[in-house]
């Protein structure tokens, strides 16, 4: 970001001025009143964010090898892909009198089944697919190539896993200028940054969260030693712990809303830049350091699930079943 000239003038008397100049600390109450009276202005959507689409999975068709165990993955909670009987090369050639057999973690599958269905030709559902439902999977097929010969068996085997979307947020840390570090105003502020932040965001069901909060003594070339304080947050969407929803492409509505708050946020601290840039001086004794900001796209899996790209190539990033 482009700095203006007074933020730039400011930025540079901050670091000439030496770390035990009195400042008033009242000050503080007015810069933070005025962030909290700032309205942003409505926002349109961000670029969509770097997440793999992912096709319906019913629509979604996986033949066996007469070879090697074949990987199956199955998002937790929806409809899994069909997992069919045959090789790819008796996909495409004619069965006489088929005969299908399923067997599972827990022993033979019957048709009807709620969980796990078989159709009238052989392939296997399942129907909101649970952790435990995860595990190898065998078909049994008998069939004759023609009808005078005589009858063949196959056997197939399918190792399912089960898998959940990971868990995306942002992640953003910034740096403020602070009063001694066991001052109780640091306290505060970091108190105050916080709710202005959460309210900042909430009408899009998002929320920020401080994840790390420090205080450090920082010497500055020519300007001695300062105290900074080093916040790092998160803003994830508030219904991402209610359980994973598809999403066919990259305008899932909670992505939207994040890129919604990731700029919401930007336009905060570059706010505080301008309004900085405004004051006569003093300045307060809290105050965002300019071009600190730094956002980060996380993506995380939840407790008991991994990315595991030697185990998983496949779905390298898919959070799997541990």
């Amino acid at each position: 970001m482009e700095a203006s000239a007074p933020g730039r003038a400011r930025r540079g008397w901050r670091r000439a001025r030496a770390a035990d100049s009195p400042l008033s600390r009242a000050a503080v109450v007015l810069v933070v009143s005025a962030l909290v009276l700032w309205a942003p202005p409505s926002v349109g959507y961000l670029d969509r964010l770097p997440r793999n689409a992912h096709l319906p999975q019913d629509s979604v068709k996986i033949v066996g090898s007469p070879n090697i165990p074949v990987k199956v993955y199955v998002m937790l909670h929806q409809k899994s892909p069909h997992v069919l009987c045959v090789t790819q090369r008796l996909r495409n050639s004619e069965l006489i009198d088929p005969s299908f057999q399923w067997h599972g973690p827990k022993g033979k599958i019957i048709s009807e089944n709620s969980t796990a269905q078989i159709t009238s030709t052989g392939s296997l559902v399942f129907q909101n697919f649970e952790e435990s439902m995860s595990g190898v999977y065998t078909c049994f097929l008998e069939y004759k190539p023609t009808v005078e010969e005589v009858i063949k068996n196959l056997q197939l085997k399918y190792v399912v896993y089960a898998y959940r979307e990971p868990h995306y947020y942002y992640q953003f840390t910034a740096r403020y200028h602070a009063a001694p570090c066991n001052s109780i105003y640091n306290i505060s502020f970091e108190k105050k940054l916080l709710q202005i932040l959460s309210k900042l965001v909430l009408d899009l069901s998002c929320e920020v969260s401080l994840l790390k909060s420090e205080c450090h003594r920082v010497k500055m070339q020519r300007a001695g030693l300062q105290n900074e304080l080093f916040f790092t947050f998160s803003v994830s969407s508030l219904d991402t712990e209610k359980g994973p929803k598809p999403c066919a492409d990259h305008s899932c509505e909670s992505s939207k809303r994040l890129s919604k708050a990731k700029n919401l946020i930007e336009r905060f601290f570059n706010q505080q830049v301008e309004v900085l840039g405004r004051r006569a001086e003093p300045l307060p004794e809290i105050y965002y350091i300019e071009g600190t900001l730094q956002m980060v796209w996380i993506n995380r899996c939840f407790p008991g699930y991994g990315m595991n790209i030697l185990k998983h190539p496949r779905c390298p990033e898919c959070c799997g079943l541990k």
